[in-house]
């Protein structure tokens, strides 16, 4: 099917205009399809978890075909400290990109583990400092008369705090994370009789995760795995994951994000050093008439696998 052609602004613009009368609009958070491998990003006290130092990169472009699409990339690195390591470090660096508009994370999480016979409890909490640049001038001009072209907003720093929970055994896990606990103003503008939106904000967001580990055959597993995502003002998003594991090295599945998109995710285990996960959404919004869909990759490297890891790599 030939896909039409669209740019990200005729999404954008017409819902950001139909704010007039509005003080405030409130912005998502960036999504992604491998969130349980990227359980860190969203979840301070998943940091550490695995027992095992790791470096993760997860990348992904949304909505292809669209000029000016979401591209979002995050490095992370976490591990296990302490002399019973039951605290965990993580550090990461998330960018979002979506038309002229570019907003950059910086963060640190600590997480403190209670451990039972055979589960534990982590709480975490994490702090960072956001970056956001805009640049109206980067927009397709039609009107060079129009106030708001010229309006730019370079490096706007908003710190960060959050806080979360996360219970796990060997077979399962639940997580329950704010990762940023203080409202995000970015876009005000100094006109009071304007007749445009005077604020754009990021409200609270929280994540709901939370999985089970089934063993089918002694080389086959299912891995359900759920992620709720909540924020005020916008429809509370939910992602179901259905993957299986083969030989403890090979992952293929579906996922679904309600009344949005249907995924196909696979992985390899390529050593035990080396993961390699991709996804492929496809659109089941309007959307898909100008979109092939949205790519993903995630990538994470152990060091030290020649450890004996407590958690296994499950989730």
């Amino acid at each position: 099917m030939i896909k039409k052609k669209l740019n990200i602004w005729q999404i954008i613009l017409p819902i950001l205009l139909g704010l007039v009368s509005f003080s405030n609009f409130a912005q998502q958070e960036a999504q992604f399809t491998q969130y349980m491998y990227a359980t860190q990003i969203f979840n301070p006290a998943y940091s550490g978890n695995r027992g095992i130092m790791s470096l993760k990169f997860l990348g992904r472009s949304q909505w292809l075909d669209i000029e000016g699409s979401p591209k979002t990339s995050i490095l992370a690195f976490d591990a296990p400290i302490g002399k019973t390591e039951n605290m965990g470090l993580g550090l990461s660096v998330f960018n979002d990109q979506i038309g002229p508009v570019s907003e950059t994370n910086f963060s640190i999480d600590y997480a403190y583990s209670i451990r039972f016979m055979f589960s534990k409890l982590t709480f975490g909490l994490k702090a960072g400092l956001n970056s956001m640049d805009i640049s109206f001038s980067k927009l397709n001009i039609y009107d060079n008369t129009d106030p708001y072209i010229n309006y730019v907003i370079d490096n706007k720093f908003q710190p960060q705090v959050g806080v979360g929970i996360f219970f796990n055994s060997e077979k399962y896990y639940l997580g329950l994370s704010a990762p940023n606990l203080l409202e995000k103003r970015f876009f005000e503008l100094a006109e009071s009789n304007s007749s445009f939106f005077s604020r754009v904000s990021d409200n609270i967001h929280f994540y709901l995760i939370g999985g089970y580990v089934f063993d089918l055959l002694p080389s086959l597993k299912f891995k359900p795995a759920t992620l709720v995502k909540a924020v005020r003002g916008t429809p509370i998003q939910w992602d179901l994951s259905l993957n299986f594991l083969l030989n403890n090295n090979f992952t293929f599945g579906i996922a679904n994000r309600l009344d949005s998109a249907i995924t196909g995710l696979a992985g390899i285990q390529v050593s035990d050093a080396l993961m390699i996960g991709l996804s492929y959404d496809f659109t089941t919004t309007e959307i898909e008439d100008y979109s092939s869909g949205s790519f993903e990759v995630f990538i994470r490297i152990d060091f030290g696998t020649n450890r004996k890891i407590l958690t296994p790599r499950f989730f």
